[in-house]
């Protein structure tokens, strides 16, 4: 099969993110045939509730249009790299593959800090491709916050 990107619909649900007065990031699940089954962006403010993360909002999509709690060959593309709360729920989740954008020094749980997937606590561990469109996912966080300032 050939690769396809979905970051670029990624960066769409961030800036819809954005448009809402949430932090940008936006996140997409493609299935094992490479279609998209699900997207998001943050929406914590909106709904008051502090585990609407992109990523947790589009697992909880693909698993309900799959009718699964399992996304086995599914792959997330999302914005910023996950908090430890959303690795944790991509590992539960079984997702097969993870892109994700720009780093995220502060709050990841991925590449920075914890690094959830290494854990022997983790009971699945995705492949993980970092920098995908991570300057426009930089920008975007970047103006987001300085205009909050």
């Amino acid at each position: 099969m050939v690769f396809t990107s979905f970051m670029e619909q990624a960066l769409s649900e961030a800036r819809a993110a954005a448009k809402r007065d949430e932090v940008p990031v936006g996140a997409v699940v493609a299935d094992a045939q490479g279609r998209v089954i699900a997207a998001a962006g943050n929406r914590t403010r909106e709904l008051n509730d502090p585990t609407a993360h992109a990523e947790v909002l589009a697992i909880r999509a693909a698993c309900a249009a799959l009718g699964s709690e399992r996304l086995t060959g599914c792959d997330l593309y999302v914005t910023l790299e996950p908090c430890p709360m959303c690795a944790a729920a991509i590992s539960t989740a079984r997702i097969a593959r993870l892109y994700y954008g720009a780093d995220d020094p502060k709050s990841g749980g991925v590449g920075q800090g914890p690094r959830i997937f290494s854990h022997p606590q983790c009971h699945h561990a995705p492949e993980v491709y970092d920098g995908i469109a991570a300057e426009e996912s930089e920008v975007m966080l970047r103006a987001f916050f300085l205009h909050r300032r």
